[in-house]
């Protein structure tokens, strides 16, 4: 049985594959026996405007496949400006946008990267968040929907089992209370949920996944090179810097 994953870079194309994390993550579940992970990214205006003229749903690259016909729709969010771009792929899918709306038989939402680090803002919308680095967790996840899906279990099954691996956060397993200036009094959990949901950190870069077969886009892109990781984070800690804050230890 096969699991197949559309992972979404929620921007257009020349950004999107300019991304280093979704490279490494594409090539990660791609390795995994019996998963088929591929591409999707948010279309120019004047090709979303198309699509909704002729209603062509939002599809993946490799083989055109509608997003809704998906098993796990993933996220790769690094920056805030990306959210509403978020929504705006789940309509164009055809998929309602709040989780509470989606049945159990439709693609479990996920999302992943930096930004997930404050998940909130997105909650409604997604059935859970990968805090921390990816490559492990990604991993992880993908052999537990997999395992599910070949025992015939469905999305609250998923869920509830995804919930008690380190590093994923199931909005749906929390009751959220908030100050009147919008920000966070209490997180209370419920389902017997873990609190608080660690991140993932990749403890050793020598012995983690990184692609040698390179993707070659096809047309012109944003930074338009191979790119080499040669450590993850920043000793400076710059205030405006996600990068300097978030991804600690260097």
């Amino acid at each position: 049985m096969r699991m197949n994953i559309a992972l979404c870079f929620p921007d257009t194309y020349e950004i999107g594959m300019s991304n280093l994390g979704l490279r490494i993550l594409y090539d990660v579940l791609n390795d995994i026996d019996g998963v088929w992970c591929q591409r999707a990214f948010a279309p120019w205006t004047d090709m979303e405007a198309e699509m909704r003229c002729a209603q062509i749903p939002l599809y993946a690259l490799e083989s055109g496949m509608p997003l809704r016909e998906f098993d796990v729709i993933a996220f790769s969010l690094g920056y805030e400006m990306a959210y509403t771009n978020v929504l705006n792929m789940l309509d164009l899918a055809g998929l309602p946008l709040r989780a509470e709306d989606r049945r159990d038989d439709l693609p479990i939402i996920v999302a992943g990267g930096s930004c997930c680090y404050n998940p909130e803002p997105l909650a409604d919308f997604l059935d859970l968040c990968f805090i921390g680095e990816g490559e492990e967790l990604d991993r992880e996840f993908a052999h537990l929907a997999m395992d599910c899906k070949t025992h015939g279990e469905g999305k609250r099954k998923i869920l509830r089992k995804a919930a008690e691996i380190p590093g994923i956060y199931v909005p749906s397993n929390y009751e959220i209370a908030y100050y009147d200036d919008g920000t966070i009094r209490s997180i209370t959990p419920i389902n017997g949920a873990p609190f608080p949901v660690t991140k993932r950190i990749i403890k050793d870069l020598d012995s983690a996944p990184f692609p040698t077969r390179t993707m070659v886009p096809n047309t012109e892109i944003v930074h338009d090179r191979v790119m080499l990781e040669l450590f993850r984070g920043c000793i400076r800690g710059c205030r405006f810097c996600q990068a300097g804050y978030i991804y600690r230890p260097v």
